[in-house]
């Protein structure tokens, strides 16, 4: 509808008034004397699954009918952050009707996530892993495997099977010959990728504190100003290229030639419509800065197109995500299998080149990721940016 109607995109700041309105005044519970605020997104649904916080049932609503009005009227943002807070919603639904024990309603928290990964993008084996890896950094709980497993296919197959959904598909054309040079670019190529997810990490954190001190925490406040900006940015571009998922263009960026600057113009745009209070995923954003950068770098690197725009995709998902297995089991499903080493080099070095950085401060550490960082046992991103100011 959107993209066959340019002039939707000024009512995104009327947009952003609806979502700031219900978060205000619906999107607030307390819960065992505990207030859970679900404009924290999957910093929620990730407390939840640490025992500190409760993913209200009305959380999927919400942030089913925010995320539907901020892609229509083109704030730039993904799905895969709604579906990952539907999961947790019904699964915190799940927890309550059945009065479920604490460790099971860890267990079925992180189900919840699975189930909404793997339906968002296809992926029923990474969405398994995905589930388990997100909270926490460091630490996998294999007792939630076969209930993550069994909770993604299901959600990959409904999806697919009952609703006829077909996800969209990138093609690696092809893949370079192993060899020590390959590695080497493949290993510089993934530092600079987690390098570029730092910086939509931190960019996009900054937008939010910023935003939220200025409006004093006002979300209609909050939205309304960062719609006027995204139309603005809109406007300067001449293009709706980066309102959206953005699809067309990451596409695109398999088979020829993108804008140079598309990355940073994907990056600005997400960091801006998410840090302002706008909702959605920042997965597909990731995978567009990532796909687009590799496209741009090829202009500079001999190696595949396709192959680079692959790699980027990948390495800077894995970076801002902090997920090395989901990431690397995502190429595998993503691109058939093809050139797994690199990717899981890429995967390796994109992990540990992002630090302690992160799109959720709740991701708790409980490895460090070199021997060279002091910090204590399971605390959170956000706490280790706190000290770092200190």
């Amino acid at each position: 509808m959107r993209l066959k109607r340019d002039w939707l995109i000024f009512l995104l700041p009327f947009g952003g008034i609806i979502i700031g309105y219900i978060y205000m005044n619906y999107g607030k519970v307390f819960l065992n004397n505990t207030l859970n605020d679900t404009a924290k997104l999957n910093n929620l649904v990730i407390d939840s699954v640490h025992g500190k916080k409760e993913v209200p049932r009305r959380m999927g609503p919400i942030v089913y009918f925010a995320t539907f009005v901020t892609v229509l009227f083109g704030g730039s943002t993904g799905r895969e952050g709604a579906a990952v807070q539907m999961g947790g919603s019904v699964a915190a639904t799940v927890n309550k009707f059945f009065k479920v024990n604490r460790l099971d309603k860890k267990i079925l928290m992180m189900s919840g996530i699975s189930a909404g990964f793997g339906a968002a993008f296809g992926a029923p084996i990474t969405g398994a892993v995905f589930g388990m890896e997100m909270a926490a950094l460091g630490k996998l709980k294999f007792e939630a495997l076969v209930p993550c497993l069994t909770a993604s296919f299901v959600g990959h197959y409904v999806t697919t099977a009952a609703w006829g959904h077909k996800h969209e598909e990138f093609i690696i054309r092809t893949v370079p010959e192993i060899s020590i040079s390959t590695f080497m670019i493949v290993i510089l190529l993934s530092v600079i990728f987690s390098l570029i997810s730092v910086l939509y990490c931190q960019l996009r954190h900054g937008i939010e504190k910023f935003s939220e001190k200025l409006f004093k925490k006002n979300h209609m406040k909050r939205a309304f100003f960062g719609g006027i900006v995204i139309v603005v940015l809109t406007l300067i571009v001449r293009s709706q290229d980066y309102n959206g998922r953005g699809l067309q263009m990451l596409e695109q960026s398999f088979i020829e030639d993108v804008p140079p600057f598309a990355f940073l113009a994907k990056l600005l745009f997400t960091a801006v419509t998410l840090g302002t209070g706008f909702v959605g995923g920042e997965a597909i954003p990731l995978f567009f800065i990532g796909a687009t950068l590799g496209n741009t770098l090829h202009t500079f690197i001999d190696l595949p197109m396709s192959f680079l725009a692959a790699l980027g995709l990948i390495a800077v998902f894995c970076g801002g995500a902090n997920t090395p297995i989901a990431a690397f089991l995502l190429a595998m499903e993503m691109f058939d299998g093809k050139g797994l080493e690199y990717f899981f080099v890429a995967c390796l070095v994109s992990y540990l080149f992002s630090g302690h950085h992160g799109l959720w401060p709740s991701q708790k550490i409980y490895e460090p990721k070199s021997r060279l960082y002091n910090i204590l046992r399971a605390e959170t991103i956000e706490n280790v940016e706190k000290k770092k100011k200190l």
